[in-house]
């Protein structure tokens, strides 16, 4: 196409969910107050990991890492979302959705990194638990967060810089709640094929390999799991299974999103839904409910801030 017949294209607009006003309403409400519990809830675990010196461990250091990464996921998309459904025209600016890009990107990135350092956590504390603390000490911890932020950083900085050069000349709508690295790519003024083929590629590598690392990490620890006591395999087994948990609710919908997409537009926008609003509100739920320590924290929480405050009325 040529370029002068281009024009600069300043603001993009979203579908959303549903274009019924009674159903965005009720989609409102409800997505509302999952966010509410999203950002209370891993402020929760942020609170009980800081505060409580049971927790100082490398395990919960790095979960603390993902409430804060779970947060940062949701509010990308969500709160936009969220104030979209009551919106007769769901607009959003250039930079508004280049921001979206990028960040949904990066921090994706960013959290299958750190599922892989969490499943290398359980790896040394199962298979050498003797070593743990002296493999997993606080520099090494903090040294693999930072790689999984600069990998994310990467990931989402490579992303944005091939989607800010596109030529947009119209259309402009965008048929999801946020903007789509491959819905923005379908609006360019070219031939989109190849591209896509190549950001498939890209997020490809980044997926599968964290997925194959963490199968690895598995099976490692269901190995040594079997030929350990009963006890100490019960909670192994019962640790493991909350992390794996995890890791397969957070990267089934970003496989079938961007790895092999199934072009089918409602099923898109569940899966999107489910990694952007879900994934961050059932991990607290699912390290707090099946985690000892982390209920008897809360405990020791409640007992040490809520009953004096009982006690002086």
């Amino acid at each position: 196409m040529d370029g002068g017949n281009q024009s600069v294209v300043s603001e993009f607009i979203l579908w959303g969910l549903s274009h019924s006003k009674n159903l965005q309403i009720l989609l409102f409400m409800m997505f509302l107050i999952l966010y509410m519990l999203i950002v209370s809830g891993n402020i929760v675990i942020l609170v009980l990991i800081t505060t409580d010196r049971h927790l100082h461990s490398p395990m919960y250091f790095l979960l603390a890492n993902l409430s804060f990464v779970d947060m940062c996921l949701s509010s990308n998309t969500t709160p936009k979302m969220i104030s979209d459904f009551l919106r007769e025209k769901k607009i959003i600016s250039f930079a508004g959705c280049m921001s979206q890009v990028f960040f949904s990107h990066c921090i994706a990135a960013a959290e299958m990194v750190l599922l892989v350092v969490m499943a290398y956590d359980r790896y040394v504390a199962i298979c050498k638990p003797l070593h743990y603390f002296t493999i997993m000490n606080l520099r090494r911890c903090t040294g693999l967060v930072l790689t999984s932020w600069i990998t994310g950083c990467i990931h989402g900085i490579s992303y944005m810089v091939v989607v800010v050069r596109l030529p947009f000349c119209g259309p402009k709508e965008i048929d999801s709640f946020f903007c789509d690295m491959p819905l923005v790519i379908k609006l360019a003024c070219m031939d989109s094929h190849d591209l896509n083929t190549l950001m498939n590629a890209d997020c490809g590598i980044v997926a599968v390999t964290c997925f194959i690392l963490l199968l690895i990490s598995y099976t490692y620890i269901l190995i040594t799991v079997r030929q350990s006591s009963k006890d100490g395999a019960s909670k192994a087994l019962s640790t493991c299974s909350a992390h794996l948990t995890v890791v397969m609710i957070f990267f089934v919908p970003c496989i079938f999103i961007y790895v092999w997409p199934l072009n089918i537009t409602w099923l898109d926008k569940f899966f999107a839904v489910f990694y952007s609003v879900f994934t961050p509100l059932l991990n607290p739920a699912i390290y707090t409910l099946r985690n000892k320590e982390m209920k008897n924290a809360m405990k020791r929480f409640i007992s040490r801030f809520l009953y004096p405050k009982l006690n002086s009325l």
